[in-house]
């Protein structure tokens, strides 16, 4: 890919930022012409993703540059409708691609299927049996979905959970038998539920209890993917500051996050603006991650922040950041949806697991941004910025009136929309 046609990129317009895209090789000159007309959802697809369609929803779809993931230069795809999240993005990643990039590593693509069992006489020995069995579980798992058996995927392990009634907050024993499956490049709901659906009527034989369902579980703990970095203290230095009077500030923020789950929800929210936008861009379920995520974040029975932040021997920054990430890269709306089709060729992903690692990378990037403005200049400075040209849009302004009331908006100290109609009023005349 080659960067000069993407320098200042954020100062292009649209139809700019596409014909820079295409001189990068970024995209191709069909994806150029797609781009301009714009990645419309047409009726009828829309009409059969759900019911009693009657409109679309759109959000603004843009591109975060400078992300180099295990050594490979992307041009992420974000979907939100929040201000500054593209270009915290962005930047954060332009400081890490200096320091080396982001490094991942994703753990075996397992998804989980649940069947709950209520009622069952003698746990302990219920759970015997079914471990004993659970040869026969697998293939009965198997035989129900054989199309992911042929493709190499299919049910692999069998996990059983007693839970214990707890009287204090009224609820019974529950007898949980998991299932692994390797859904191979989906996502794999459908799969995951014909298959706990399939073992049930084995699962009240064998145990003498009542099945009370059997569903996919969001709480993905056998899909993690990991994303390190690697910045040295000059990078760090902001207005003023010593690198290493931001690293040890970022650090101190990352501690009180991990500490106090009032600060946690805010720092989370921040990674998963990054998480969810490319989430989206790609068509997958974004309440999934978002749920998998949080439950993540209480693993330890405390809500606590997912990502990390700590100081090398010789000094530097290092980040990390692991979330369960159940993406697919077929099935749902990613093969119908245009936006995903597109945001498939832009990044050119390989598989599931090197689209894990670029979600995972794009959310810590996210976390360092804004750790890092919170800790310096104070998270509003650049927020409010992007944030007066929402509001001049608001007032009333169109074209080039929505850049001159963004502007002296900014001058006058006071960001709101009163203030805004009053600056529109005046440029008008």
């Amino acid at each position: 890919m080659d960067k000069q046609p993407l320098h200042k990129f954020y100062e292009k317009n649209r139809l700019e930022r596409i014909k820079a895209l295409e001189q990068a090789k970024a995209i191709s000159a069909e994806d150029a012409a797609l781009l301009e007309k714009g990645l419309v959802l047409p009726d009828e697809t829309a009409d059969h993703m759900i019911e009693n369609q009657i409109a679309k929803y759109e959000l603004p779809y843009g591109t975060a540059l400078n992300f180099l993931i295990d050594g490979k230069e992307y041009v992420v795809p974000m979907a939100i409708e929040e201000p500054s999240v593209v270009a915290a993005a962005s930047s954060a990643a332009k400081i890490i691609n200096k320091a080396g990039g982001f490094r991942t590593t994703v753990s075996s693509r397992m998804m989980i299927g649940q069947v709950a069992l209520m009622d069952v006489p003698d746990p302990i020995r219920a759970k015997t049996v079914i471990m004993a069995h659970a040869e026969d579980i697998l293939q009965t798992a198997n035989e129900a979905k054989p199309s992911i058996v042929k493709r190499g995927g299919g049910a692999r392990k069998l996990e059983v959970r007693l839970i214990p009634a707890d009287e204090k907050a009224g609820t019974p024993a529950f007898f949980v038998v998991h299932l692994h499956i390797d859904t191979r490049e989906a996502m794999g709901a459908n799969i995951i539920d014909t298959m706990a659906e399939a073992i049930k009527p084995h699962l009240e034989e064998w145990t003498g209890g009542r099945a009370l369902m059997g569903i996919l579980s969001n709480y993905a703990t056998e899909c993690l993917a990991t994303a390190e970095c690697r910045i040295p203290v000059p990078l760090l230095e902001k207005n003023g500051m010593t690198g290493e009077e931001v690293r040890d500030r970022i650090i101190e923020a990352a501690q009180f996050a991990y500490a106090d789950p009032y600060r946690a929800a805010t720092h989370n929210k921040g990674i998963m603006n990054g998480v969810d936008a490319v989430v989206i861009a790609t068509g997958n379920d974004w309440r999934a991650i978002e749920a998998g995520a949080h439950a993540y974040a209480a693993r330890s029975g405390k809500y606590r922040s997912l990502s990390t932040w700590s100081k090398a021997e010789n000094g530097d920054l290092l980040g990390s950041l692991t979330l369960p990430l159940p993406v697919g890269t077929v099935g749902g709306q990613i093969s119908i949806h245009p936006a995903a089709g597109f945001s498939k060729r832009l990044l050119g992903y390989q598989n599931a697991k090197e689209l894990e690692s670029i979600i995972v990378s794009a959310g810590l990037g996210q976390n360092f941004s804004a750790i890092k403005a919170l800790v310096t200049d104070g998270i509003q400075k650049g927020h409010m910025a992007l944030h007066a040209k929402s509001l001049a849009i608001s007032a009333g302004a169109s074209g080039s009136e929505i850049d001159r009331v963004a502007e002296k908006l900014k001058q006058s100290g006071t960001i709101d929309l009163a203030t805004a109609k009053k600056i529109l009023k005046e440029i008008r005349g």
